[in-house]
Formats: structure tokens, sequence, C-alpha cells
């Protein structure tokens, strides 16, 4: 069958700046690729959140918007949408994920607190995942609770080939409940697909499994939905019993394995803005989420949206679980990611839904990871050739927040991220030139030491110097 899902309407124009004015734009930044400009940017590949291609009907959609502040037509019409696709009834919207997450996190630290006694109430919490991305785990740390990671061995392994390297390791997490007390276990966050391990999947199996061992401990499961529509197409493809399944029925039972979810809408739904937090059962705790939207993000119908915005984003749930869309975006990131391994640069494999992970320890092997060696090559990919990208390693980790120490990835990765339905392979092909120039002269490239460093999410505004 023809990847060819979508025709292109409308374009936008794009400049390739000289190698000493991207030299310059680098420096000015604190070569920190969030602080360039996108007219400064070739190929933008930071990240696929809210820059993908509205549809004509997302565009249609945009003009229904009604911008009542409650009561709101398109409230409703996001109402349908949420419950065809997911199956949950009780939800708000929210201006994007971390909208979600500031509510959500708290409240759960809040309602495990108050389930313990006078005398145990310093005892630390904690939200162990599959693999925190880096604003879950900030609003996990900002409540005072620990974030632990507990993804398969095999995720570490870029070159092992596994059908699903997002999974949890059950036995890891049992262990962890176990040492830790279940009483100080906030939630289970399940994240599809698991963006930090390279867009790795999460098996229905293992989704089944956690949920029956939370049940166990009564430890409440949420969903890290980002990229869920992807993840369904990977269960469809790769794991025995669902192939012959729609996406729709694939997401239906996924969620059945949840208890509440948080949705950064500007991924698989393909909006510029939005986010979802949906609750299943527990009523009480909804009350409390639709209290705090109100205070956070706007009233429980708009949630710091727009009508215009949630009308699009009612269009964009249903288009996310089109199995024609996600064969032809799927398709293009494994041909992008084919011909990187024939160029014989390291990536991760299998390759992931949303996005191709350099294994950057692997090209740069001199560059320790205290010098960032994933930072460096997002710089360079700038320097060479104007393609912006993002490092997913020990920089985006960060420092223990209890000792201040540098915790040291496992992975050193550099992200390439492909916006939905903007790029065609040419482009990406060219991307691939680059790279290939890159690993000819990668001994050359330089390690980076901070100028300026935040004390929270500090990739998004450090400021770096390369190591001379």
């Amino acid at each position: 069958m023809a990847d060819f899902a979508f025709k292109v309407k409308t374009v936008e124009p794009i400049t390739l700046l000289s190698k000493s004015e991207r030299k310059r734009k680098l420096m000015e930044c604190g070569y920190n690729p969030f602080g360039l400009k996108s007219r400064d940017v070739y190929i933008d590949l930071h990240t696929d959140s809210g820059t993908g291609a509205l549809s004509q009907d997302q565009w249609a959609a945009l003009m229904l918007g009604d911008e009542a502040y409650s009561g709101s037509r398109s409230f409703d019409e996001l109402a349908k949408s949420v419950e065809t696709v997911f199956g949950y009834t009780k939800f708000i919207p929210t201006h994007q994920g971390r909208g979600a997450e500031k509510i959500l996190y708290p409240l759960l630290v809040k309602k495990l607190k108050e389930g313990r006694g006078h005398h145990q109430q310093d005892k630390k919490s904690v939200f162990i995942s599959n693999f925190h991305f880096d604003t879950t785990a900030a609003h996990v740390e900002l409540t005072g609770a620990l974030a632990l990671n507990c993804v398969i061995r095999e995720a570490y392994d870029t070159q092992t080939e596994h059908p699903f390297k997002g999974n949890m390791d059950t036995g890891k997490l049992k262990a962890e409940i176990n040492e830790r007390g279940a009483d100080c276990v906030a939630g289970i966050i399940m994240t599809v697909t698991c963006n930090s391990m390279g867009g790795q999947p999460v098996s229905m199996q293992n989704m089944k499994d956690v949920y029956e061992i939370a049940k166990h401990y009564d430890i409440p499961v949420i969903i890290d939905s980002a990229r869920f529509a992807e993840n369904a197409y990977f269960i469809k493809q790769r794991e025995a019993g669902y192939g012959d399944k729609s996406i729709q029925t694939i997401v239906t039972e996924m969620y059945q394995y949840g208890d509440m979810m948080t949705l950064s809408a500007k991924k698989d739904p393909m909006v510029n803005i939005g986010g979802i937090l949906a609750i299943r059962d527990d009523m009480d705790l909804y009350r409390q989420v639709e209290m705090m939207c109100i205070v956070n993000e706007g009233f429980v119908s708009y949630g710091g949206l727009a009508g215009r915005d949630i009308q699009c984003l009612a269009v964009g749930l249903l288009e996310a679980v089109d199995e024609n869309y996600l064969r032809a975006r799927i398709r293009q990131v494994e041909h992008f990611g084919r011909l990187l391994k024939e160029a014989g640069i390291p990536i991760q494999t299998p390759v992931g839904g949303h996005a191709i992970f350099i294994d950057a320890g692997a090209m740069l092997p001199h560059i320790p990871a205290h010098q960032f060696p994933g930072q460096a090559l997002a710089n360079e990919l700038y320097l060479e050739g104007g393609v912006r990208c993002a490092e997913i390693g020990s920089f985006l980790l960060g420092r223990d927040p209890e000792t201040g120490e540098q915790k040291e990835s496992e992975c050193e990765l550099t992200r390439l991220a492909i916006p939905r339905r903007v790029y065609s392979n040419e482009q990406l092909e060219y991307v691939v030139d680059v790279l290939t120039r890159i690993k000819a002269k990668a001994e050359t490239i330089p390690g980076y030491d901070f100028e300026y460093e935040p004390a929270l999410l500090r990739h998004f505004l450090a400021r770096l110097l390369p190591i001379t």
C-alpha cells in the first residue's frame, strides 16, 4: 500500500544562512539551540510538539470555535472526541500537557499523604515511570517527590533490536514498591511512547501487567499519552493478536489499563496548543482537578485554550487514530532511520514513531558524559547544516535534587524530532548528508561546560561554552 496520506496545500519559505552566520548565531544564544530564532533555522527537528501542519478539516474547525466562557459548543465537541478515543468522560482541557501535570501531581501527593498516619507525614513520596520526560520529572520534583525510572535494560542498548523498548521492568517496579513501601508511591506513570528512550513503544501486555501490579498495591496508574496513537500503531505491527484490530480498538484497550491520563495534544492530536487531563472513576479527585483547573488554567470548559483551539483539537484527536495517516507518518521516520544506518550513523533501534535518536555517546566517544556529547552533536548539526535538534541525555537529566550532583544518563542521545505532515523525504535526506559530513570529522567536535545554569529544567535556558 502506498504511503501517501495527504498532499501539500500551503508552503512556508525557509533560508539557509551562511556557515559564518550560523556560527555567530549559535555563539549569541550560548550554544543552546533553544535560543535560536526560527528564521535562522533551515530544517527544524527540535521538537514534534505543536509544530505539525493542520489538516483542512482542522483549519475549518478553527472557524467554528465557540468562545463562550462556559457552556461552549466546542467543549461539547471535544468531550465527544475524548470519549470516542479514550473512553473517559471526566476530563478538563489544559493549555498543554504540562498544565495537566501541574494540576495532577500535587493532588496525588496530597491524597497519598492524607492516607498516612501523622507519624508518617514526612516520608518521601515517589512516582515510578518507565521513564519520566523532562517536564514530568520537574513537576514531580516540585511536589517534593522523587521521580524514579524502571524502563527495561534493553532500552539502554541502542543496537539491540527489541520490539517494545519502552516497557516497564516489572521486576524492578515491584522491588521499588516493596523497598519504599506502597504508601510512598503516589503514582505509576506509563509514558507511551517512551520519549526519553527513543520514542520506543510499550506493549499491551506490559501495560496490563503494570496495571495488575498497581491494583495489587492500590497505586493509581497515570498514562502519559503524548504519542498514544503511535504506540497503538506499533502494538498493531509488533504484538501478537493485534494485527487485525483497528487503531481505535487498540487505543480503547490501552486506556483500560490506566486510572487517569495526561495528554500533550501538541503531539499525536496535531494541534499547535492544548492538553487534556482525564480521570476514569475517582470522582473526588476529579472535583479537586476541576477546582485547580480554574485556579491555574481557566474555567473547566476551556482550560486556558481559545474555543477555536478546542474545536481544532476535537478534530485532531480523531485524525490521530487514522491508520492511513499513521502508516505514512511512521514509514517516513523509518525511511529516515534506514538512510542514517546505511550512512553508518549509530541510532536507537528499532526506530521509534516520532523521532530518530542518534547515539551521540557512540558517535563522539571522546566527549565524556559531563561534557554533554548529545548537546555537542546538536550544536554541530546547526553549525554544519542549519539543522536544529535537541539533546536527550545528561544535559537534560540535570542534577540530583538532593545532592546537587550531575546525573549521568546511560544513553547520551541527540533527538531529531519529525514534525507531523511538514517535511519531505528529500529534506530529511539533506539531514543525512549533514550527519555524514559530521561523522567524517567527529573527533574534532568539542564538549561543553556551563556559562549559566538554571536550577530547574536547565536545558531550556542554560548558556554553554565549548571546551577548548
